[in-house]
């Protein structure tokens, strides 16, 4: 088997999954494997060398497992943005479409103090609905979004594009085009 040498290369694609014509992107595979998994945590990290970061925000729920290992290595706090309900305390939220229908995202509502400076972090970016819903949460409650970090983007949904034009600087470890 030869070596994985890019992050892409650790990631699994499963397809007609979950329905068929889907090409899923597994990124479980990356997590399992301890060198994979340092590899993005370390290259996510890297376009933000002497940024000042308060606060990694990780979008449900992949994110919350890179967003977790990111806040250890910046010695910072690390806050979920979970599906409606999840969160026991008291917590704003904010809707957003879906292909068929709407869901709603929720933080609590001291998670954030006005002024600190968040780095929020997925695992795939496609068509920038949760992350688009999750910036607004950010900014309800005063973060100053220092960027927006994905281990995939797929450019062809225009979920980048989406998360620009709200002003957003993104960085994504690979992209998966076309299909």
């Amino acid at each position: 088997m030869p070596r994985n040498t890019t992050v892409r290369d650790y990631i699994r694609t499963i397809v007609d999954f979950p329905k068929e014509g889907i090409m899923f992107r597994d990124v479980t595979t990356l997590f399992a494997d301890p060198r994979g998994f340092r590899m993005a945590v370390d290259q996510m990290l890297h376009p933000y060398a002497g940024e000042q970061i308060d606060k990694v925000v990780g979008l449900e729920a992949r994110g919350f497992i890179l967003g977790g290992a990111i806040a250890h290595q910046l010695s910072v706090g690390f806050v979920p943005i979970r599906k409606k309900g999840k969160l026991p305390g008291t917590t704003i939220s904010q809707d957003y479409k879906l292909e068929y229908g709407e869901a709603i995202v929720e933080i609590h509502d001291d998670a954030i103090q006005p002024g600190e400076k968040i780095l929020v972090v997925g695992d795939l970016l496609a068509t920038g609905g949760t992350a688009a819903a999750g910036i607004k949460l950010i900014e309800r409650l005063g973060g100053e979004i220092i960027s927006c970090a994905f281990i995939i983007d797929l450019p062809d949904l225009g979920g980048r594009k989406i998360l620009e034009e709200l002003g957003m600087d993104v960085h994504a470890l690979c992209a998966f085009e076309g299909d």
